[in-house]
């Protein structure tokens, strides 16, 4: 096709041209979508993705998330194949090592989740993890977990696969087109407005990086989407490198380690990172760093200096520092907003973009072709942030800690620190003067024990609130409790179908009186479980909804999306 001529329609318009766009623009194409667009706002791999490490770690927090990752591992293979272009895969595997008994306990847990989830991972000792990493200081190491799956990708190559991929099917791609706007009708996605003019599509995949908040908002959605400083150093020929060594990975440390060109690349998830204002970047941020940062980084230097002398005497190249999107949870969105049917997210991918990208890219576009990932992803769904976690205040302060905390052991009860106090019961005071202990939940604080005096002690082993949390179950299950449900998501479904409504919606059956409390589970197209809730019938067209506090939005967007046609139901939080 001639990408001359600017188009005037298309069924999708993918909204940048890093790795998430490149890889759904790939799969919309392989799927069938074959007048499917990407509009770049400078050139393809300019913000974030020319200038990542490219790590590729098979584990993550949950199955569907690795299976995201494990994906990438066949399809590397498979694009090259189909399409010629080399992608700079190699399956050179991970060293992850501990130097305390805490990491060591955190590790083998890791190791058993691997397993279970299909990863190959190993326990070896110490000497055999010297040997895979020769360059190593080993004297403090109690332990270590080899990865063989892990390895590494060029992002450029990689990106160039996936253009070549999408356009031989059809898509076309259009670079330096700034995208300046976006056109909604009754909540619903129409069309983009370009500096060459307008689009008219039914579907935009939102996948900008660092851009994706500022352009979210004009279709009317609100993400919790902000950069945070990240740094590398790249170092001259290190002696002792010979071809590739695996990645190793040193997060007491807070670093990651691995050849480069004959050198050592040192990456890092420094303890607080640094937030970044995306309006100070500038329209034409493209292929740019920011400046170095040295005070910044000499503390991970010098750990680094610890755990490999060699880099004492060796050459520095760069430091380099780049912009690195992230969430306020560290999980990135996937899927289709609340706000705005037909706009889909794929952004804020908190250093895990080229990792997660060809998985990510073939879930995003099934989402848009099917109205729903392949498989259940809640901690990449857009809807499980409130609103007052995306204001610039509450995500200035909370993404450094995002960040630092990418390398900390994720004990049983760990609490965010930052951007709290946002949302509290009416009962919040009372609970404080029982030395509540507070836990965050959808921007509310939710006490979750009482007899608290000062943080609690993060463990593996049993927690100093063991004996506080029995008795409270023992007074609950002895003689009574109080418990604070103020917190609950609550949705009002009115008017004269609302019980028509609820009735083909929900499996139970809602035709109870005023008064009526009813539980009910609610199915959706393919039979599966999409929630559940308890209704209460105010009137003959009224229901109050309750619904889980973290899936209030979502489950508000699911009922409004129900409605047929001339039915009259108004449904508000």
């Amino acid at each position: 096709m001639n990408e001359t001529v600017f188009p005037k329609d298309a069924s999708v318009v993918v909204i940048g041209g890093g790795i998430l766009g490149c890889s759904t623009l790939y799969h919309l194409a392989q799927s069938g979508i074959r007048d499917a667009i990407l509009l770049e706002r400078s050139q393809l791999t300019s913000g974030t993705t020319w200038h990542s490490a490219a790590q590729v770690r098979a584990l993550r927090s949950s199955k569907n998330l690795t299976e995201l990752i494990r994906y990438s591992f066949s399809f590397f293979d498979e694009l090259e194949k189909e399409t010629g272009q080399a992608t700079g895969w190699m399956q050179t595997g991970s060293l992850s090592i501990a130097t305390n008994q805490e990491r060591w306990t955190h590790i083998l847990r890791q190791q058993s989740l691997a397993k279970l989830f299909g990863v190959r991972a190993q326990s070896i000792s110490v000497e055999e993890a010297r040997e895979r990493w020769p360059l190593m200081n080993e004297k403090d190491v109690i332990g270590a977990v080899w990865s063989p799956d892990d390895g590494r990708v060029s992002p450029s190559d990689l990106c160039a696969a996936l253009v070549k991929g999408a356009k031989s099917r059809g898509a076309r791609i259009f670079e330096e087109t700034p995208v300046t706007g976006i056109l909604t009708e009754n909540q619903k996605i129409r069309g983009v407005i370009t500096e060459k003019g307008e689009i008219r599509c039914d579907a935009v995949a939102l996948c900008s990086g660092l851009w994706s908040r500022e352009l979210a908002s004009k279709a009317g959605v609100q993400i919790p989407v902000w950069p945070c400083e990240h740094f590398y150093l790249l170092t001259g020929e290190v002696e002792g490198i010979k071809g590739h060594i695996p990645t190793l990975s040193d997060h007491d440390s807070h670093l990651y380690l691995r050849d480069e060109s004959g050198g050592l690349l040192v990456g890092c998830f420094e303890p607080m990172g640094k937030s970044i204002d995306p309006a100070k970047l500038g329209k034409d941020f493209a292929f740019q760093l920011l400046q170095e940062d040295w005070e910044h980084f000499e503390p991970m230097m010098l750990n680094a200096i610890h755990r490999v002398p060699a880099l004492e005497h060796a050459e520095v190249k760069k430091l380099l520092n780049g912009p690195e999107s992230f969430t306020v949870d560290g999980s990135f969105l996937l899927g289709e907003s609340a706000e705005t049917k037909g706009f889909f997210l794929g952004c804020g991918m908190n250093s895990v973009g080229v990792a997660t990208g060809s998985g990510a890219g073939m879930a995003l576009a099934h989402c848009i072709i099917h109205g729903r990932t392949p498989m259940d992803l809640p901690e990449a769904d857009p809807k499980r942030f409130p609103d007052e976690m995306c204001s610039i205040q509450v995500l200035s302060e909370r993404v450094p800690e995002v960040l630092g905390k990418h390398y900390e052991i994720t004990f049983p009860g760990r609490q965010w620190k930052t951007s709290r106090g946002l949302r509290e019961s009416p009962l919040a005071s009372l609970w404080k003067q029982h030395h509540a202990h507070f836990g965050q939940f959808y921007g509310w604080e939710r006490p979750l024990y009482f007899g608290a005096h000062g943080e609690p002690e993060l463990t593996f082993n049993r927690p100093e609130w063991f004996e506080a949390v029995g008795k409270e179950v023992l007074q609950a299950h002895n003689q009574a409790a109080l418990f604070d449900q103020s917190t609950l998501g609550k949705i009002r479904v009115e008017g004269k179908d609302c019980e028509s409504f609820l009735q083909r919606v929900c499996t139970n059956r809602m035709n109870r009186s005023p008064g009526s409390v009813i539980y009910t589970p609610l199915l959706n197209e393919t039979g599966t479980f999409e929630t559940d809730l308890v209704a209460l019938r105010l009137s003959d067209e009224c229901f109050l909804i309750f619904v889980g506090t973290s899936s209030v939005k979502r489950d508000l967007a699911w009922f409004q999306r129900q409605l047929l046609p001339g039915e009259q139901v108004f449904s508000a939080m």
